[in-house]
């Protein structure tokens, strides 16, 4: 059930030069109340609301614009609202953002603190991964997990997500990801300046309208691979336990965990993450690679500098070392 979130404000303004507008909510947000009425209709007179309720009546030549089958934001341009990180009495003196729960806790807006399938960058606007990765764990996380999520951003059109959903599939901030991963991530992300406020402005004067989603990249034929939300391919552990000769196996873990508790898979290749892109001349471009780390969260950023470096076939084992030591699978090193 994906409800499209969409900015009332917005749709307002775009119809200020109607005298009157009329515009059918299927469910209505109140922020005050905390909470979500159904069939509502919103009156709007020269650009100013003037009157809300269920099934109010329309005057006759009224602009109609129907969202009965869509559930309406009132009151916020852009939902650049993130989870609190501190608070302090003088604002001024605060770093934090606002994710804003419903009262009864079955809705949740979570700006870029959780994306679907992802979160927010942390390297810039005073971002602190180690802070996010808290947040999220100790907050939103806490919320039920059939709390619906919806956040600010999402470039392939879908718009919501779950707290249970996000604890088991999100690759940057699932349960398995720990604290370390997260942020050597993070770290490590070497993205330009954000080019999408050309694909965002648009979207925003459309009141948020999904354009057409992103087409799912080529199928890799050299292995078994699955297509993430996150936009990585990844291949599950039985197909590498039987095919681990046929592909280089590069492990972005640091030397502590390569050679720690969880071991590594026979074979493979210790070149931290952080090293990998001065060290990516030191592959075989014609032998298909598989990154491997603890949960597969910085495995998974190690295949997009690999893309960016020129490998063709890249994948991520999903689940990282800790899944390759729960199905029992064979490793050098480590303990039991």
């Amino acid at each position: 059930m994906l409800a499209r979130i969409l900015m009332l404000t917005l749709c307002a303004a775009s119809a200020a030069n109607a005298q009157v507008t009329a515009i059918r909510a299927g469910r209505l947000v109140d922020p005050d109340a905390g909470a979500s009425a159904s069939n509502q209709v919103i009156l709007v007179e020269n650009g100013r609301f003037t009157a809300v309720g269920p099934n109010l009546p329309i005057p006759a030549g009224a602009e109609v614009i129907d969202l009965s089958d869509m559930t309406v934001l009132p009151g916020l341009v852009d939902a650049h609202n993130h989870l609190a990180l501190t608070y302090k009495e003088v604002p001024e003196r605060n770093i934090y953002y606002l994710t804003y729960v419903l009262d009864d806790r079955s809705m949740a807006f979570t700006g870029d603190a959780v994306l679907i399938r992802g979160c927010g960058r942390t390297d810039f606007q005073q971002g602190n991964a180690r802070m996010l990765f808290r947040s999220v764990r100790e907050q939103i996380y806490s919320l039920p997990d059939d709390c619906l999520i919806y956040p600010a951003h999402d470039y392939r059109g879908l718009t919501s997500s779950s707290v249970g959903e996000e604890k088991r599939y999100n690759p940057r901030l699932g349960e398995a990801v720990g604290e370390g991963d997260f942020v050597g991530y993070m770290e490590n992300l070497g993205l330009a300046h954000p080019k999408q406020m050309d694909a965002a402005v648009p979207a925003n004067l459309k009141c948020g309208r999904p354009g057409e989603a992103r087409a799912l990249a080529d199928q890799p034929d050299w292995a078994p691979l699955t297509y993430t939300f996150a936009g990585i391919w990844e291949l599950n552990p039985n197909w590498l336990e039987e095919n681990a000769r046929a592909v280089q196996i590069i492990d972005v873990r640091e030397a502590d965990e390569f050679n720690g508790p969880l071991g590594h898979i026979e074979g493979a290749r210790l070149v931290p993450l952080g090293a990998l892109a001065a060290r990516a001349k030191e592959l075989d471009a014609e032998v298909p690679i598989v990154t491997v780390c603890r949960s597969g969260a910085r495995s998974a950023q190690a295949t997009v500098l690999l893309k960016k470096a020129g490998f063709g076939n890249v994948a991520n084992l999903a689940g990282g070392m800790l899944r390759w030591r729960a199905q029992r699978f064979p490793v050098e090193g480590g303990t039991e």
